[in-house]
C-alpha cells in the first residue's frame, strides 16, 4: 500500500482525526474527575484515599491479597506490625 495516494492519505486522516477527538474526551473526561474529586475533597474525604481505593478496586480479589498478605509480611519484617504468634497463624 502505497502512502500518501489518495485512499490511503484519506484512511490515515481520519485515524489522526479520530484520535484527536478521543484525546479530547480523555483531556474532558479527566477535567471531570478532577472536578468530582474536589468536590469530595470539599466534604471532608481524603482524595489520596480514595484513589488507592479506586486502585484496589480494579485489581483481582487474588492479586489484592497477595499484595496485601506480601506488605503486612515485610512490615512485620521492619518492625512495623507486631509479630505473629503461633496461635495467630493458625486463624488466618
Amino acid at each position: 500500500m502505497a502512502f500518501f495516494d489518495g485512499l490511503s492519505a484519506e484512511h490515515l486522516k481520519q485515524f489522526i482525526e479520530r484520535i484527536e477527538r478521543l484525546e479530547e474526551e480523555k483531556k474532558t473526561i479527566a477535567e471531570d474527575i478532577k472536578e468530582v474529586f474536589a468536590e469530595a475533597k470539599g466534604t471532608g474525604f481524603d482524595a489520596a484515599t480514595m484513589r488507592t481505593i479506586i486502585k484496589l478496586r480494579k485489581k483481582d480479589q487474588a492479586d489484592l491479597e497477595e499484595e496485601e498478605y506480601l506488605l503486612d509480611t515485610y512490615k512485620r519484617a521492619m518492625g512495623m506490625l507486631p509479630e505473629i504468634s503461633g496461635e495467630d497463624e493458625k486463624v488466618a
